[in-house]
């Protein structure tokens, strides 16, 4: 298993670098069920963010791409099972944030404090710092 770090990942999705798209087109594709690619959830949250934000894709087709990645059987997404589920509801907007609640959920937190009020509508786990 080998880990991603987000820039091979954007660059795996976009075609804006040449040289770099190749690099990281090659590296995946050499990826098997047996020796996978390892996305981490920051890896994924970063992506998700720069895909939104900086690049502008429309939410539809980041969540294409997410799950296209849970969905493949020679990548494996750190808590994917769980961001499946959520995903569809959520909308990867709310990326991010659900992965901050899980995380501290996993650790054994009750709940997250948070000053965002969306977030603190839309997340499980969430709670609103009123």
């Amino acid at each position: 298993m080998i880990g991603i770090d987000t820039n091979i990942l954007l660059r795996f999705l976009v075609d804006d670098d040449p040289e770099q798209c190749r690099l990281a087109r090659e590296l995946l594709a050499a990826c098997t069920p047996e020796r996978p690619a390892y996305i981490c959830s920051v890896t994924l949250a970063e992506t998700v963010w720069v895909l939104n934000r900086s690049l502008g894709y429309p939410g539809e087709a980041v969540l294409e791409m997410v799950s296209r990645l849970l969905a493949s059987r020679e990548a494996i997404v750190e808590h994917g099972e769980s961001l499946g589920q959520v995903l569809q509801s959520l909308g990867s907007d709310d990326l991010a944030d659900f992965l901050i609640a899980f995380s501290n959920s996993q650790a054994g937190c009750s709940h997250t404090m948070t000053l965002d009020r969306r977030a603190a509508r839309r997340v499980p786990g969430m709670e609103l710092l009123a």
